[in-house]
């Protein structure tokens, strides 16, 4: 598992870093999205989490959900367009388990429209510390924890 600067990015994971989210294939045709430490990092504490309703459609690059802290309102943009097939609505009911474990604590899982597309431009969790650190840098963000 790579630790940037005390941020946790699991190695089995696919990442958007410019969005903070990540995806997983479940190995049905869907895809299982979430918010990285990072993101709740900079969220802080989560006080809300509304996700599209189950059989909407996401654009690519769009919101599949609305997520809110006390510092911060805004949307957790996903990177594959698709038709939202499940929300998790344990994180619906208490946001802030995604502050204890984001990578547990997902928010949606997705039937992308070109997941081949998509995956390509996602950076794996081998290989994500140098995008995070160069990232962190230009967005001056000290770090996790």
């Amino acid at each position: 598992m790579a630790n940037v600067r005390g941020c946790d990015l699991p190695d089995d994971l696919l990442y958007d870093v410019d969005n903070h989210t990540w995806f997983t294939e479940v190995g049905d045709g869907t895809v299982k999205m979430g918010m990285t430490t990072i993101a709740t990092a900079l969220a802080g504490e989560l006080v809300a989490f509304t996700p599209k309703k189950v059989g909407r459609k996401v654009r690519p690059g769009k919101s599949c959900a609305t997520v809110e802290s006390g510092k911060w309102v805004g949307p957790a943009k996903s990177l594959a367009g698709g038709e939202v097939i499940e929300t998790n609505s344990d994180l619906a009911e208490n946001p802030s388990k995604a502050n204890d474990d984001p990578y547990s604590n997902w928010m949606v899982i997705l039937k992308p429209d070109d997941w081949d597309s998509v995956k390509g431009n996602l950076v794996p969790g081998s290989e994500v510390a140098a995008p995070y650190e160069a990232k962190m840098d230009a967005d001056g963000f000290e770090g996790c924890g």
